[in-house]
């Protein structure tokens, strides 16, 4: 067997700040689990602008473990996305199951989401690949580094090296939190690779008490972090014990600009 060099560690890559013509090294990725009608997406779209906060996320595809839990808006969700952005002038993230929707994707959004459960989903990875549409990809649940850096390297190998890494957190014995934040892992990719690696402090943690905390810990480790907002958190329609509701999101951004100006 001929041993190939990964791409992915050869690549020179695009920052999320050269990607996009952003100011600043550090970004946050900020929006509600689910997108639930556009009235709650400007509501959101809002908050960001007033916190200079310029990635908004929104499910419109929702892959939830049960069946019968709200599974997304689909096609108008992505509709309700396109209006926000192109209204409040902000960069969107949102994620696609369905290799059939990737042009959907690429249409109604900024940056397509390839998501814990579908990372080693190699059609859609290998679909996503050929668009050369910015991609966030996420770590799966179970994956080891290798695994989550051969899934981008699929991604690569189609042409795409608009590549942007995210950590969510993997399973470990630990019930204090939904799943453990690697920053190990973080570490490593970015020692080992130029890819964009973000921290997704919802997934990983999932709860909100201690997301100030940690997120000051990741502004000199990672190139940005993504958090769930939403208007009313408890009538979320899913993720509800888990996304900040507005205040508690300016607060994060405070410390997170605090940690930044010190820094200079």
């Amino acid at each position: 067997m001929v041993e190939h060099e990964m791409m992915v560690k050869t690549i020179c890559f695009k920052t999320l700040r050269e990607l996009f013509g952003l100011d600043n090294d550090f970004n946050i990725i900020a929006g509600p689990c689910a997108i639930e009608s556009k009235e709650q997406m400007e509501s959101v779209a809002k908050i960001l602008k007033k916190n200079a906060v310029v990635f908004l996320r929104g499910g419109a595809y929702k892959p939830r473990t049960s069946p019968y839990d709200f599974q997304g808006l689909g096609l108008d969700g992505l509709k309700i996305l396109d209006d926000v952005r192109k209204c409040y002038n902000l960069l969107t993230v949102t994620e696609i199951l369905d290799p059939r929707d990737v042009e959907l994707g690429m249409r109604y959004t900024d940056i397509i989401q390839i998501g814990s459960r579908n990372m080693q989903n190699y059609s859609l990875l290998k679909e996503v690949g050929k668009s050369n549409h910015p991609v966030l990809l996420k770590r799966g649940m179970m994956a080891t580094l290798q695994e989550f850096l051969y899934a981008a390297e699929y991604l690569a190998y189609e042409g795409n090296e608009r590549i942007i890494l995210c950590e969510r957190g993997i399973r470990t014995f630990e019930n204090g939190i939904r799943n453990m934040l690697d920053i190990a892992g973080i570490a490593t990719i970015k020692n080992e690779t130029s890819l964009s690696v973000i921290a997704d402090l919802s997934h990983s943690l999932g709860r909100k008490d201690i997301i100030k905390l940690v997120a000051k810990c990741l502004v000199p480790l990672c190139n940005g972090i993504m958090v769930e907002i939403h208007p009313d958190p408890k009538n979320a329609l899913s993720d509800s014990q888990q996304q900040l509701n507005f205040d508690e999101f300016t607060d994060v951004v405070n410390v997170i600009q605090m940690v930044l100006d010190r820094n200079k």
